[in-house]
C-alpha cells in the first residue's frame, strides 16, 4: 500500500504543485484590490440571501412554516452560488490561462480543477456563516450530519464535470458562454431553492400533479444535491428529498447515476479535446 501511494506521489507531484500555486494565485487576484477582500465572499451570499428572503419569504409569503426555513434559504443560495461560480469560472478557466498553457507543459484539466477549488473554498467560508445561522436558530442536528461528506463529494464532481465539459466546448464555440448564462437562469427558478418544495407537492393548482413534478424536480441531480444538504444538515422533518417522496430507492439512484454521467462525459470530452486547445486558441 505504502508502495502504491508513494507512486501515485511521484507521479502527481508536479501537478499537485502546479494547481496549489493556481489555487493560491487565483484566490488572492480574485479580490485583489477590494477594501473588503475575501469578505466578499461571505457577503455576497448574504445580501443575495437578505433580498431573496425580503422577497419571498416576507412579500410574497414563501415559507415552509418553520423557524428553520431562512437557514435553510441560506444554505440552499449558498450551494446554488457554488455551483454558479464552479461553472462559470471553469468554463472560462481554459481560454483566460491560454498563454499558460501555451509557455509552461502541464495537465491542462489543473487549470479547471483550480478554479473549481476556488469556489468550493468560497462555500466552505459560507457553511461557516450558515452553521452560525442554525446555532442561532436552534437548529437541532441529527446524525444525519455524518451523511454530508457524500452530498459534497456528489455535488463537486457534478459541477466538476459541468465545467469540464463547458470549457471545453467553450474553446470552440464562445456562444456556450451565453447559453449557460440563460441555462442557469432556468435551472435557478425550476429547482426549489428559493421556495420550498412544498409549495410545489402541496399547490392545489397542479393537483394531483403536485407530488409527481416535486419528484421530476428532484431528478435534476443539482436540486438532489441541494435537497439533501438541507435535509441532512438543518432539517430532516420538512425538508423533503427525491428518497423521502418516491418511495424507491432506484428513483432516488437515477440523479447520483446521472452526476456520475456527468463527471465522466465531462473527463472524456475534455480529454479527447485538450491537445488541441493550444492550436485552436
Amino acid at each position: 500500500m505504502s508502495k502504491f501511494m508513494k507512486t501515485v506521489e511521484n507521479r502527481y507531484h508536479y501537478s499537485l504543485v502546479v494547481l496549489r500555486e493556481l489555487v493560491r494565485t487565483d484566490f488572492k487576484l480574485r479580490y485583489q484590490g477590494s477594501f473588503l477582500g475575501i469578505a466578499w465572499s461571505v457577503l455576497k451570499p448574504l445580501m443575495l440571501f437578505c433580498v431573496m428572503y425580503v422577497v419571498f419569504a416576507k412579500f410574497l409569503r414563501m415559507s415552509d412554516g418553520t423557524p428553520t426555513y431562512p437557514v435553510v434559504l441560506l444554505l440552499g443560495i449558498s450551494t446554488w452560488q457554488f455551483v454558479e461560480e464552479a461553472t462559470s469560472v471553469g468554463l472560462r478557466s481554459v481560454v483566460d490561462r491560454g498563454d499558460l498553457l501555451r509557455k509552461i507543459h502541464f495537465p491542462n484539466y489543473i487549470v479547471v480543477v483550480s478554479s473549481t477549488i476556488g469556489a468550493l473554498i468560497s462555500y466552505a467560508i459560507n457553511l461557516v456563516v450558515v452553521l452560525v445561522f442554525a446555532l442561532f436558530s436552534h437548529v437541532q442536528f441529527t446524525w444525519r450530519v455524518l451523511l454530508l461528506p457524500l452530498n459534497f463529494i456528489e455535488l463537486y464532481i457534478l459541477s466538476l464535470g459541468i465545467a469540464l465539459l463547458l470549457s471545453s466546448m467553450y474553446v470552440y464555440f464562445r456562444d456556450i458562454a451565453h447559453l449557460w448564462d440563460v441555462l442557469k437562469q432556468v435551472l435557478f427558478y425550476a429547482m426549489p431553492v428559493i421556495y420550498p418544495l412544498g409549495m410545489v407537492m402541496d399547490n392545489q393548482s397542479l393537483q394531483p400533479f403536485g407530488k409527481l413534478i416535486a419528484q421530476m424536480q428532484l431528478l435534476n441531480p443539482i436540486a438532489q444535491t441541494v435537497q439533501d444538504i438541507r435535509h441532512n444538515l438543518i432539517a430532516p422533518e420538512t425538508q423533503p428529498t427525491i428518497w423521502t417522496i418516491s418511495g424507491h430507492v432506484w428513483m432516488g439512484l437515477i440523479p447520483v447515476a446521472l452526476s456520475v454521467f456527468i463527471f465522466w462525459l465531462g473527463i472524456y470530452v475534455f480529454r479527447k479535446n485538450n491537445r488541441k486547445f493550444a492550436e485552436v486558441m
